[in-house]
């Protein structure tokens, strides 16, 4: 799946001018001209230096002439041999919030820079607590967490592609979660399909792994040659009900789960997804590192395997290349008066 990055000045643009409002009352370029060179009087730097910034702010990031530049006094920035200076935005009564430059101590070179925390082990930041999980033991090395829609053809593919050769080349080294992100205004039975599915995943880890590779395997299926709503919610409840009985479960107490369709669970499920910038299905999340779409097995490898090494294991040798069919000779060509 391909996403747009939105471009840096433009990014920079919505972020310091999204405050203003399209309708603000904004000064004339006079008086914000006026207004930027008073504000330079009182805040540390000189007027030529002032000057120097606020044209390579505006030139840089199109600042229209109507909005009044405002630049802070510097201050010691974590940054060896930069000071740090804050730039605001106004227009009439708006103010935007403010962005931190930095600029040099022999006042020559404005920069910007992004800082992160990276403290946190990546794996950590995407749970894998509380759902049924297949492959390797908690303590796993890789945990893949996949966001998924029963409803997702893509989902569908992947689910029946990837998993399996991924359970064969690494093992116990892999554990495989599922988390929910039904696209519910797109997939009309996606969410009960995910609220039967936890009724029975919810006391059988392989309850719910029969359901969910059935589901996958037949989701075409479910309602019917004319596409059925009623027919396919109909179809998952017996189906609930099936597995229940193959796995010994109290029959009365997931009758009740599948006729309440509680989905606070999967709601809060959609909602994590979000956070972590979930936008389509499906979703892995590798150790905490996003694959969003459909993507060549390989990139999946070389993902675990460094996640692997990251971890101190020893990824498995490459997968042998497939082995091209043979290709028939070609028919000779006939000699002329033949």
């Amino acid at each position: 799946m391909l996403t747009g990055i939105r471009p840096f000045r433009a990014l920079v643009l919505a972020v310091t001018l999204a405050a203003l409002g399209c309708h603000a009352q904004t000064p004339t370029a006079q008086n914000a001209s006026a207004a930027t060179a008073s504000a330079s009087a009182a805040n540390g730097l000189s007027p030529q230096l002032t000057r120097r910034v606020e044209v390579l702010i505006r030139s840089k990031f199109d600042v229209p002439a109507a909005y009044v530049i405002h630049i802070s006094p510097p201050t010691k920035s974590e940054l060896p041999g930069y000071n740090a200076i804050s730039v605001t935005f106004s227009a009439g009564d708006k103010t935007s919030r403010p962005i931190v430059f930095l600029l040099s101590d022999d006042n020559k070179t404005l920069a910007q820079f992004s800082k992160y925390d990276i403290s946190k082990d990546p794996k950590e930041l995407v749970s894998a607590d509380g759902r049924p999980s297949r492959g390797g033991p908690p303590n796993a090395p890789v945990v893949i967490v996949g966001f998924d829609d029963l409803e997702c053809p893509f989902c569908a593919r992947m689910h029946e592609q990837l998993f399996p050769a991924l359970l064969q080349r690494y093992g116990d080294k892999v554990r495989i979660v599922y988390r929910d992100f039904p696209l519910y205004d797109k997939h009309p039975w996606a969410m009960r399909a995910a609220i039967d599915v936890n009724c029975v995943g919810s006391h059988s880890t392989a309850g719910y792994w029969n359901l969910v590779d059935y589901i996958h395997a037949h989701a075409a299926e479910l309602g019917g040659q004319a596409g059925s709503l009623a027919e396919a919610n109909k179809a998952l409840d017996q189906l609930t009900r099936d597995e229940g009985k193959r796995q010994n479960l109290d029959v009365t107490a997931l009758d009740a789960c599948i006729a309440k369709q509680d989905d606070a669970a999967v709601m809060a499920e959609i909602a994590q997804g979000e956070a972590l910038g979930v936008q389509a299905t499906p979703a892995l999340f590798i150790n905490g590192e996003k694959l969003e779409g459909a993507e060549p097995l390989a990139y999946v490898y070389r993902m675990i395997d460094s996640a692997l090494v990251a971890a101190g294991q020893t990824p498995p040798p490459p997968p042998a290349p497939e082995t091209p069919a043979a290709t028939p000779p070609a028919a000779a060509a006939p000699k002329p008066g033949n």
